[in-house]
């Protein structure tokens, strides 16, 4: 197979600054923020300072039968495509969507099929002329910079010549209930790394950059992907994944550097760790920046957004102000600063982590150079597999006695397997089956010890769908309106990669794929191109379904790179 380059050829941002790119740079350049006070938002007693569309964009924005998350996509999806003359039906093109929720606020109000995320990249790549099957990265906050990855692995490895990557979350009662059941909020504007920081501002948008095959300025040098093993909700306050990740992609080209875009949440614990993950990477020296301040956390758009303002302001020379930081509130010195400064490099690092203790970071270059790297994909091998299902549980070859029956049997094999970790009594049914399934796939190997070189990548149809209704139940209304933290954490599908992660003291990839049916080849490629880590040598993968007690399925495998 060809190896090959991505490179960005197009790109779209809107949100409530503009509905292009270059509005939304132009905005952020003049400081200005769409971040406003919202009463009683969403049908809540809550007020909150967000990002959000008012109604005259949203009628200017809907698409008539599809949901107001549906029609941001399609809108950012199209002009970018448009502005390239892109045809996308040809099988040389894939479509990504990057989402933590997708339509998880129409819950209440469509079926439980059309909620979930793979059918509505389905439904909106059929609109829109795609005629592969389409792909859904759902890693908590870090979903835009895992996409971006996932497309240009695809496209290096030579399985696509062209991938869109679209992210996007829209806000409502499910998700703002959710942040402030956290405590994660702040009532006034954010003020990212700064003393007076108290929490982080939700904003809906959506992004799309089209990375190609075809000769381009601006490509992806590098990506990483890696864990904390630490905490499901609370960052590592050493840093130690976005540690890795940013060691992982630097290289030897620190002072090429015009920044490095921090993730920024504002909140106390997260931007104390992206300090200590820069000082641990000898980085708190490189200008810093942080751009939620003027937009929000927009969640499954918030890398896929980033990259493209930070690459649209070092092709102005531009290192953007970090709007609402005036002192430094971390441990020590950080580079950053609330004014614009000017540089004249043309490369930055995008750092960005979330809940299951996921971080990334991606270096992005614009030096007009040949690259001559070639994307080794490896031979893999099986060497111990399981199915557990509520009817029958196999090792490899061997099927096992049935312990117990549909929903006590996760919890009968837990207890046989493991038995000593509580934090298992806390996860939702999904978190609780991968676990279980590692578990016996673990066991089941002699004397394994390789857990630092094993990627978890794992694949569903479903997402989350349980833990969302049991989530929503408890904020059904104003006389029952009790949102749990732990509740809200396990409506994250990635959660259950972390629990992995933790249990185990993993901390190389961990990425949750969305697919809207069960596809080996796609399933296939994304193993093989994220095996081509030389640091890696094994990955637990397969198939994770959870649609209730007795209606679950892990179909998994550990598979070792044999060159």
């Amino acid at each position: 197979m060809e190896a090959q380059m991505a490179t960005l050829v197009a790109h779209n941002i809107i949100s409530p600054l503009g509905f292009t790119s270059e509005m939304n740079y132009h905005a952020i350049k003049c400081g200005n923020s769409s971040l406003r006070l919202c009463e009683k938002a969403f049908g809540t007693s809550l007020s909150v300072t967000a990002s959000v569309f008012d109604e005259e964009m949203r009628e200017q924005l809907l698409v008539e039968g599809f949901t107001w998350f549906e029609s941001l996509v399609i809108h950012s999806v199209r002009k970018a495509i448009a502005d390239i003359g892109m045809d996308v039906s040809g099988k040389e093109v894939c479509f990504v969507l990057s989402t933590t929720k997708a339509n998880v606020e129409s819950l209440d109000t469509i079926s439980d099929e059309q909620v979930l995320p793979g059918r509505t990249a389905e439904k909106i790549a059929r609109y829109l002329g795609f005629v592969n099957e389409p792909l859904v990265v759902c890693n908590a906050c870090i979903s835009g910079v895992s996409a971006l990855i996932a497309a240009s692995r695809l496209i290096d490895a030579g399985f696509y010549r062209h991938v869109v990557v679209c992210g996007c979350d829209v806000l409502g009662k499910f998700i703002v209930s959710g942040f402030e059941s956290l405590k994660a909020l702040s009532p006034d504007e954010c003020r990212p790394f700064d003393e007076e920081r108290i929490g982080l501002n939700l904003g809906e948008a959506a992004a799309t950059v089209v990375l190609s095959a075809s000769k381009g300025k601006w490509h992806i040098c590098r990506g990483a992907v890696c864990n904390d093993a630490y905490h499901i909700s609370t960052p590592s306050p050493k840093g130690i994944g976005s540690g890795m990740a940013l060691a992982k992609v630097l290289g030897n080209e620190k002072e090429e550097l015009a920044f490095i875009n921090l993730h920024g949440t504002a909140t106390l614990y997260n931007d104390q760790m992206e300090w200590k993950a820069l000082e641990r990477s000898h980085l708190t020296d490189v200008p810093a920046n942080a751009l939620k301040g003027y937009f929000g956390h927009t969640m499954g758009a918030a890398g896929v957004m980033e990259c493209i303002i930070s690459m649209l302001s070092a092709d102005d020379g531009v290192i953007l102000g970090t709007r609402g930081f005036h002192a430094s509130g971390v441990s020590g010195v950080i580079n950053m600063s609330s004014h614009n400064r000017s540089s004249d490099k043309n490369a930055f690092v995008k750092l960005i982590s979330g809940f299951g203790g996921c971080n990334a970071a991606v270096f992005f270059t614009g030096k007009a150079e040949e690259d001559n790297r070639v994307l080794h994909l490896p031979d893999y091998t099986t060497i111990n597999k399981v199915i557990l299902s509520s009817q029958e549980i196999w090792i490899n070859e061997n099927r096992l006695p049935m312990v117990e029956r549909g929903k006590n049997l996760i919890v009968e094999l837990y207890k046989r397997s493991m038995g000593d970790y509580p934090r298992f009594y806390k996860m939702d049914g999904l978190s609780r089956l991968g676990l279980v399934a590692a578990e016996l796939l673990f066991q089941s190997v002699p004397d394994f010890d390789s857990y630092e070189q094993t990627a978890i990548v794992l694949f569903n149809h479903s997402s989350s769908l349980c833990a969302d209704k049991k989530y929503l139940a408890s904020i059904s209304g104003e006389n029952n309106f009790f949102p749990s933290p732990s509740a809200f954490v396990y409506t994250l599908p990635n959660i259950v990669n972390g629990e992995i992660a933790l249990r185990h003291g993993m901390h190389s990839e961990t990425s949750f794929y969305i697919l809207p049916e069960r596809d080996e080849k796609m399933m296939g490629q994304l193993v093989s191109s994220t095996l081509a880590d030389e640091n890696l040598s094994y990955c637990l993968t397969g198939w994770l379904e959870y649609m209730g007690e007795d209606d679950f399925i892990a179909d998994i495998r550990l598979i070792k790179k044999v060159n």
